[in-house]
């Protein structure tokens, strides 16, 4: 394969003919351990896979660099490495875009998948294709419905009737982990509450395990995405209380829940939410039926997670009796509670919730301090008081610690039956249904004779239909009445078929397992190769997925695993998140006008310099400024890099020199060190993803090699020159090689190498010449760098001092003139100053 090196860098030629022979060679396939057992350790790398929106951008470039660099790299390391990639193809930006365009979803949606692939392989990323999942396909949402089908018999897919996040521009429920400050996450329209009936999966069931689970992901995981998922599932431990109603032959108590049982004492009102089933049958004072009526409507204009910034409610004419005291407390109705959190009911302790607080001072309603911090009570309560202390006003548990308190007034309650000590959950089970076309159909038919129906598993997949009416608004399978009637599985007799579809997060939640037996057409995946592969040792993706994506697949996973088709406790075992890639102050987006084409820098640069840009202007976790200057720099580097070698073509191309001298010239001996650092440097920093230093690594030893070119004829001819040379290049090729892969195949064909280079092994360093008895001291004169001498650790300022004004180099800038001032930085800089 050796050829003559060109003295020009062609970006464009290079990565086209390297891109060529790795797609023939299947270079990058990754085993299949059935018919090839792993003789070497696996390493499953895995990117988030990207919605095939139809063209990539810069966030592509970067995301999916980074998991080509750990691929590559593990890969050299001796790893057995698994890259795969796929398509999140279903949504309703497809359905969207069938309305505007008046095309196809799978047509809009294929055709953008080709042309994504195609700039994909254009990005050199190492993908074994073979692997490659759509999950628009019926080969893979067959499976989806298969789980749906065994969920629903394990009892964890259920249908109710509820009130539910509606996003009104996408008409279409969104799951509560999908609405952000009152806002659709896709589409940032606003969400109302309406009420529907709806499939869900009891991922609530799995909330003890999701939590203690975090054992298995501490310090492989950050603990941001942690703490957002700790605070999304919002385990509390409390107590549920019963508070009898008075006077009310259809509702015997109203039960809450609270953390805060030692403040039970301070009840002065209980406030119920407006879509509480009691409030309409409570609701006995003059004028407040109709007070009801008009928050619920106003309340069906909010998101669940809305915060009203003002307290608004009425009371209800009824009473609630004190479960310890026997007093009367009134029942009142509040914008602040909602039917989603805890029972739809809260005791009111102003003193002790700001949110009561607010709520009694707007309506002037008493407030009872019954915790004291230790400075005494408070004369006036002029805010709530959230802090912990000791119990007053609360007759016999006066005096305790509030924290005793909860554990006295607990029994108590649970003596009396009127209230027991739980655990709750902030979490909600997972809305699953989506009112529209393009997603994987729920396979559940009706009928009025059998009721709900499931789907044979022979009869799956259920094909979404071809020939549907698209139009704004509405499910457009439910006017397909051959898609909507159907034969009973059970009588035979009339059923119509369900024509909600699935959340896209389903297909999400297991794709890493389809990823192992891709091509399986009997199973989902065979559980031999999902344990052989799983769990994913490195996945990359947006730290914005951590009460999304991330929940739900874990969650799946455990289910599986309990089913016995899985191992282990975690699908992932390392999260790295990513930044954002942001230019003019704001994150690239077509809305904004500030997007960069991965494109328009490979035909201006070539792909090499997107890459090294991408990873070398800022560590992965955080965003990336789009700086132009900054992708001409990563350019003259590689530039830099093409020369230097092209310097040296004719000792690369020789054979390997015996070795390094015993008495190196100490200019060769500082290269070797260099080397053999950066060797070090480069292969901690990526174990640590620290990919940008692991850049500069390489950098510093280019810049080594270039500070004694002036010097090479004497440098490089003395002995072992050869070897230094060839060791430093070929190392420099090895370690570049998983950013510049294309740039590092050329160079080391052309150094006569028979395989590739993403087939070879890392380097190995030498400990010994990383420990060293002398430092390299850079001289300048009058402030500018005039030469680098190696000299011995240890020597004193005025030795040093000889040895530099000595140094022959130097004679032509000092000579006829006085030393004014010698200044030394130890091991460092020494700069004389002439006049």
């Amino acid at each position: 394969m050796t050829f003559e090196l060109s003295e020009k860098y062609d970006a464009s030629a290079i990565e086209g003919k390297w891109q060529r022979v790795w797609e023939e060679r299947k270079t990058f396939k990754a085993p299949d351990p059935d018919k090839d057992p792993l003789k070497r350790p696996k390493y499953y790398c895995l990117c988030m896979f990207p919605y095939p929106s139809g063209a990539i951008h810069m966030g592509h470039l970067r995301n999916y660099s980074i998991g080509d660099i750990i691929s590559r790299y593990k890969r050299m390391k001796g790893f057995n490495v698994m890259q795969p990639v796929g398509w999140d193809a279903f949504g309703l930006p497809a359905e969207n875009a069938a309305i505007q365009r008046g095309v196809h979803p799978k047509e809009w949606t294929l055709q953008n998948i080709a042309q994504m692939k195609s700039e994909f392989k254009k990005m050199g990323i190492a993908y074994d294709w073979d692997r490659e999942v759509t999950t628009c396909l019926p080969e893979y949402y067959k499976w989806e419905q298969l789980f749906f089908t065994k969920f629903f018999k394990k009892g964890l897919a259920y249908k109710k009737v509820g009130q539910n996040n509606w996003c009104e521009n996408c008409q279409t429920v969104l799951a509560n982990e999908q609405v952000q400050d009152g806002k659709c996450w896709r589409c940032d329209g606003p969400v109302i509450i309406k009420e529907l009936s709806q499939w869900y999966f009891k991922i609530t069931v799995y909330a003890d395990q999701l939590l203690e689970d975090h054992k298995y992901l501490k310090g492989q995981w950050s603990d941001r995405v942690l703490d957002m998922q700790k605070h999304w599932i919002g385990q509390s431990e409390g107590a549920r209380i019963q508070f009898p109603v008075e006077g009310h032959d259809g509702i015997a108590a109203i039960e809450v829940f609270t953390t805060r049982p030692d403040t039970l004492m301070g009840v002065t009102f209980v406030t119920i939410a407006a879509l509480h089933p009691a409030a309409e049958g409570l609701s006995v004072a003059e004028g407040s039926g109709t007070a009801l009526r008009d928050l619920r409507i106003e309340m069906q204009g909010r998101a669940k997670d809305f915060e009203a910034t003002t307290k608004k409610g009425f009371f209800t004419g009824s009473f609630a009796i004190h479960p310890l005291t026997k007093q009367k407390v009134p029942i009142w109705v509040g914008d602040f509670v909602v039917m989603d959190y805890g029972t739809g009911a809260v005791m009111g302790v102003p003193a002790h919730d700001q949110r009561d607080f607010e709520f009694a001072t707007a309506y002037k309603l008493p407030i009872i301090q019954v915790i004291a911090p230790e400075s005494g009570p408070a004369a006036t309560v002029s805010e709530a008081y959230v802090e912990g202390g000791t119990l007053i006003n609360s007759g016999e548990f006066n005096g305790l610690d509030n924290e005793k308190a909860k554990t006295k007034i607990g029994e108590k309650l649970e003596a009396a039956k009127l209230g027991v000590r739980t655990i709750q959950y902030r979490l909600r089970d997972w809305g699953i249904s989506r009112q529209r076309y393009w997603g994987a159909p729920v396979p559940v038919i009706y009928c009025d004779k059998c009721g709900v129906v499931l789907v044979p598993d022979k009869d799956l997949p259920v094909e979404l239909p071809g020939d549907v009416v698209f139009k704004v608004g509405g499910n457009p399978l439910n006017g397909h009445e051959s898609f909507v009637n159907v034969a009973c599985p059970n009588c035979k007799g009339k059923a119509r078929r369900e024509t909600d579809t699935m959340d896209t997060f389903v297909e999400s939640s297991w794709y890493q397992a389809r990823y192992t037996d891709p091509q399986n057409d009997k199973a989902a995946f065979a559980k031999s190769k999902a344990d052989q592969w799983l769990p994913v040792d490195c996945y990359i993706g947006g730290v914005e997925h951590a009460c999304m994506h991330l929940l739900y697949s874990r969650f799946f996973h455990k289910v599986l695993r309990d089913w016995g088709y899985l191992s282990g406790p975690e699908p992932f075992k390392r999260l790295l998140s990513q930044g954002m890639v942001i230019k003019d102050g704001a994150k690239m987006s077509k809305s904004k006008g500030n997007v960069v084409t991965p494109q328009s820098i490979i035909d201006h640069y070539g792909v090499d310099t997107g890459r090294l840009f991408s990873l070398f202007a800022a560590p992965p976790e955080k965003d990336l400024e789009w700086n132009e200057k900054g992708v001409e720099g990563c350019h003259r580097f590689i530039l830099r890099v093409w020369r230097l070698f092209y310097q040296f073509k004719d000792d690369m191309k020789a054979p390997m020199a015996a070795g390094a001298a015993a008495d190196l010239d100490p200019k060769l001996v500082a290269i070797r060190r260099k080397t053999h650092w950066m060797i070090k440097k480069v292969a901690d920093d990526i174990e640590e993803s620290k990919f940008n230093t692991a850049i500069s690594a390489a950098m510093e030893l280019v810049n080594e090699v270039y500070g004694l070119l002036t010097d090479a004829d004497k440098a490089f001819a003395a002995p072992g020159g050869q070897f230094v040379i060839q060791e430093a290049l070929k190392s420099l090729i090895l370690c570049l090689s998983p950013y510049t892969p294309h740039l590092c195949e050329e160079l080391w064909a052309a150094m006569g190498n028979q395989t590739l280079v993403a087939e070879a092994a890392f380097p190995a360093h030498d400990p010994s010449l990383l420990a060293s008895d002398t430092f390299l001291l850079v001289i300048q004169v009058n402030g500018k760098v005039r030469e680098k001498i190696e000299l011995p650790k240890g020597l004193s300022k005025e030795e040093i001092q000889k040895r530099v004004m000595e140094s022959p180099k130097l004679q032509s800038f000092i000579a006829g003139k006085t030393l004014k001032q010698f200044v030394y930085v130890p091991e460092r800089i020494a700069n004389v100053v002439m006049g």
